[in-house]
Parts: C-alpha cells; structure tokens; sequence
C-alpha cells in the first residue's frame, strides 16, 4: 500500500459535508464518503478484461482508500464503469483536442481512463500507455476546450491537492491553478516538444 493513503484517509475525514460548503459542485452526490474499496481480484480481473494495467497510485487507491465517491466534481466512478477513450488530433483552429472512445487492442494512440464524472461530455482522466501515464488530464470529449495535464504527478498527489483545497475553502477552479514550484516540475520540460499539452490544473 502506498504511504500516502493513510494521510488522505485522515484529510478525507476532516472534511465533513455540508451542503455548498465549497463550491466543490456535485458534491450533493458524494457528501465526501467513499465506496466500498476494491478487491485485487476485481482490480485484475478489470485489468484482463480490458488488456490494461491500472497506475499503481490509482490501483492503491481504489483498493485501500475506496471504488467511487468522494473526489472532485461529481466523484469518483467505480471501476467496472470505466471507460477508455484515445486522444484525437489537435484541432487547427483551436489547437484543443478531444477523446474518442477506445476499444482493446487498439492501435490508434496512447489510452486514457475516465475515472471522475464532470457533467456533459466533460472528462477526468488518467493516462494509461504513452507518456502521460498515471497523469491526471481534464478535457472535454468533443474538443471545445482543453486538455489540461495536472502538474501533480499522480493520482494520489492530485487527489491530495484537492483535499487541501477543500480543507482551505477553495472551489473545484483552483484545480486549475499551478503553484509557480510546480510550473518548474520536471515533466512538463520532458512534455515540452511533445504532442502531449501541459497546461494548468
């Protein structure tokens, strides 16, 4: 188990719900509880079924911290509900790109994981092949905006970064802000000359 689920565990407790305490909206769904937590069997069995491995920071989570609920927007969508989508070509005219969903095998680009539902055709994601891999990508699936790649670098870290915000009173937008020490992280001059976009959540 990774060293940081007992500290969100504690962040998360201290977080109890109170209608439009935050800003944080979809809140009303999740209240800030946890689902029931995953077993190895049914984070494999995911795994085999869709020809993927699940980042381990994400896998950690689902397993010892729990399978939906309490996240950013409306929460966390269990696991079997899932979806992979691809990356599509970045628009000339808007240089955004959206997502089209994915099937393996699948020989048309690196695989994202819609992991946390955002309303209309609105995606959080994380990379699962390519070099966005255990990255946490917010985008829109028909490319009116977007994507942005979190600074944090991983599921865990990102997560954690929305718990303090929480816990300081700060709304879902300040997701989208980076600290100028994380405009320095390492990934984003390895990401600099890449198709991929780095933007600010």
């Amino acid at each position: 188990m990774d060293s940081r689920i007992p500290r969100l565990r504690r962040k998360l407790a201290r977080i109890p719900y109170a209608p439009n305490r935050s800003h944080s909206f979809g809140e009303e769904r999740h209240e800030f509880r946890l689902g029931p937590r995953l077993t190895k069997g049914q984070a494999d069995a995911f795994q085999a079924e869709h020809d993927v491995e699940l980042p381990q920071p994400y896998r950690d989570f689902l397993i010892n911290m729990g399978g939906s609920g309490a996240a950013p927007y409306y929460g966390l969508i269990p696991l079997e509900d899932c979806t992979l989508f691809t990356m599509n070509s970045r628009d000339a005219s808007t240089g955004s790109r959206g997502f089209s969903r994915a099937y393996r095998p699948t020989r048309r680009g690196d695989l994202f994981l819609h992991v946390i539902e955002r309303g209309c055709s609105d995606l959080v994601l994380i990379g699962i092949t390519g070099p966005l891999t255990g990255r946490v990508l917010i985008g829109n699936a028909d490319g009116f905006w977007g994507p942005n790649v979190s600074s944090a670098p991983d599921f865990l870290a990102w997560y954690e970064r929305w718990l303090d915000h929480m816990a300081a009173g700060q709304d879902n937008r300040a997701l989208e802000l980076t600290s100028p020490q994380l405009r320095a992280h390492p990934i984003r001059q390895r990401l600099a000359h890449s198709p991929w976009p780095l933007h600010r959540t």
